[in-house]
């Protein structure tokens, strides 16, 4: 009898599956950098590479972008909002801190022609293909 109550449980409880929700949950908290924020999106054409990703909240002289080879990374630091010590949080879902993100791109960019823009809290960035990465029609000769 006990043993089907505990068999019965275990097919809706599962410990394996809590401890992960649980270090989940923790990640989002910690103040070390995510790998998970910011959520990017990334298209390419033949020429050029766009990726956009919304920070809201964050002063754009406080992103740093570096494009190294085809790795392009994204710094930088959300603070957290101020309350006065009268309030108290009853709700706080917001993610605040440090993070740190690199994307690897399809291909090499000409890192100084990279062109960044902020609108209403989302960043785009346009991602020119270097010429050397870009492919050379080859002619052929006849003799």
């Amino acid at each position: 009898m006990l043993w089907s109550e505990v068999e019965r449980l275990g097919r809706f409880w599962d410990p394996w599956r809590e401890f992960e929700r649980m270090r989940q949950s923790l990640a989002r908290t910690s103040a070390s950098p995510s790998t998970e924020f910011p959520l990017v999106n990334l298209w390419a054409s033949a020429d050029s590479a766009t990726v956009t990703t919304e920070i809201p909240g964050i002063d754009p002289k406080a992103i740093e972008i570096s494009v190294v080879g085809d790795t392009l990374t994204l710094k930088g630091n959300r603070q957290p909002e101020e309350i006065t010590k009268e309030d108290a949080y009853h709700r706080r879902e917001r993610w605040q801190g440090q993070f740190a993100k690199s994307v690897k791109l399809p291909f090499t960019v000409e890192s100084d022609k990279v062109d960044a823009r902020f609108t209403k809290g989302v960043l785009y960035i346009a991602l020119p293909r270097a010429e050397a990465d870009k492919p050379k029609k080859i002619t052929i000769k006849s003799e």
